[in-house]
This record gives C-alpha cells, structure tokens and sequence, in this order.
C-alpha cells in the first residue's frame, strides 16, 4: 500500500550506478521525486526514464531532484544509465527494504499470470521530507511532464 500525502518519507541509504549512496537526508531542502520502476531497459522502464531524463532540466529549474529506484543491482544500473544517457541517479534496492517501506511492492498480473514485483509508482517529497504526492499505477507515458506540472502547482498553492 503506497504512502499517504503527509506522511513522513522514509529514510533510505542506497548505491546509484557508480556504487555512491544516496540518503534522503542529503536532499532536505530540496524537492525529490523518487520513482520506482520494475526493470532496467524493458520497453515501459525504458520510456518512464527517457521521459524523466527529458524532463530534468524542468524539474531541476522547479528546485527538485529525481531519483530512480528499482530492485536491479548497480552494474544493471550502470548499464541502462549509459545506454540511454540518463543524467539522473538509479538507486539499486535488491533487498527490496525501501521498495517495501514505500509500499512500491505487490502483487501483479501479466498475461493472465499474478505474481508479486515492483510497482510502477512516484513520489514527490517535500523539502521537509513529506509526502507531498503520491502516483499509483503511472502509466509511463507523459508522466514526467505529470509531475513536473504537479510541482508547478504546489509550488504556486504554497
């Protein structure tokens, strides 16, 4: 179950793709999206990143930094980063700990088949660290435009 808006972000300790750990700590003051995504360099993963790295300077200029999260390890990482130049951090979670504590894992359903796997889920967290919104079920498509317009938002509503 995904975290509620007002709730206090979990705290996080995670190697991106060069192997260097991010906290969430490190970002107080500053806007953080943290999205999480099944799996490197598959068609869905590939688009909701592409959009993000597209994105970027957008969210950058709106004072936020965005972080990927996904169960697959820094070397899987790196690659997919160099593939397709993404120029934000993917932060590994084979544990799955911070996937959990975000409620980002669950059951699923692919052709016909239920298992259990990360879900396609975003958060915006606040300079504060609070859940400031919660996306479910993102749809890859557009959803970095999404939220760079949800910021916008609160930005001007605060």
């Amino acid at each position: 179950m995904a975290l509620q808006v007002g709730a206090q972000a979990p705290a996080f300790a995670l190697a991106d793709q060069e192997g260097r750990i991010h906290r969430l700590e490190d970002y107080l003051g500053r806007w953080v999206v943290l999205y999480f995504y099944p799996k490197d360099d598959t068609p869905g993963c590939t688009k909701e990143a592409c959009s993000f790295r597209d994105e970027k300077g957008n969210l950058e200029a709106l004072g936020a930094v965005v972080l990927g999260v996904s169960a697959d390890d820094v070397q899987s990482h790196a690659r997919f980063h160099s593939k397709y130049a993404l120029n934000f951090p993917l932060l590994s979670d084979p544990g799955k700990e911070v996937i959990r504590a975000y409620g980002a894992w669950g059951v699923k359903q692919l052709y016909g088949q239920v298992y259990e796997g990360v879900m396609r889920q975003t958060y915006l967290i606040d300079p504060a660290g609070r859940v400031a919104r919660v996306w479910e079920k993102v749809r890859p498509e557009g959803h970095a435009a999404e939220v760079a317009e949800a910021l916008l938002e609160l930005q001007r509503g605060a």
